[in-house]
């Protein structure tokens, strides 16, 4: 598992217009290619009449899943300039499906790679990106005597609190990366007078927005 990666935060859509074509682009993750194929094919259904629905998509931890289909432009005007855009912006597991309806006026392979690489990265824009960082949930389990002190100490510290779970003793969730673990325990015993049991919970994605 990667210690951080950037995706898009889900599904956006954006539409801008060039020389009266209107591009609308289509983005979602996906952390599958039969993720990324179902996406494709169900934005094709809805705009089964646009001139073209151009797409690509890039996945897996070392990129090794990227495909790119031109859909009736001229080859490489389209689906490759979508997927360098998500390569330059180093993303991973996103799908992008640009439509275009046609408007009359040629562009060129020149217009089209442009066009289709500002729809992308308006697109992108719009959906908006984040970065998931790996984290170690730490479960650190004290008295209520001792809650007030931990708590207050925690909300203003580096750390982000999960969850607090209230039964015979407290059992405060935070969210700790890999690196920091040794960090954050010896921190945590100076902190409960080395009354805290802490031990290590799942290891999960958390994202943060950029």
């Amino acid at each position: 598992m990667l210690p951080s990666y950037f995706t898009v935060k889900g599904h956006g859509i954006n539409e801008i217009e060039i020389q009266k074509s209107r591009f609308i682009a289509f983005i979602s993750r996906a952390e599958t290619e039969e993720q990324a194929q179902q996406f494709i094919m169900d934005i094709k259904k809805k705009n089964w009449n646009a001139t073209h629905n151009c797409s690509a998509y890039l996945i897996g931890e070392n990129d090794q899943i990227q495909k790119a289909n031109d859909d009736g432009e001229p080859s490489g005007t389209a689906g490759v300039p979508i997927l360098e855009v998500l390569k330059k912006k180093q993303l991973k597991d996103t799908v992008v499906v640009v439509t275009r309806y046609f408007g009359g006026i040629k562009l060129g392979a020149g217009g089209l790679i442009r066009a289709y690489g500002k729809a992308t990265s308006e697109g992108l824009s719009a959906t908006g990106i984040v970065e998931r960082k790996l984290m170690q949930v730490m479960h650190t389990t004290i008295d209520y005597t001792l809650l007030g002190k931990v708590e207050n100490e925690l909300r203003s510290s580096v750390y982000q609190l999960k969850h607090i779970h209230y039964l015979d003793k407290v059992t405060l969730e935070t969210y700790v990366e890999e690196a920091k673990k040794n960090e954050f325990t010896e921190w945590m015993v100076e902190l409960s007078n080395g009354q805290a049991e802490i031990h290590d919970g799942e290891v999960i994605y958390m994202e943060e927005d950029l």
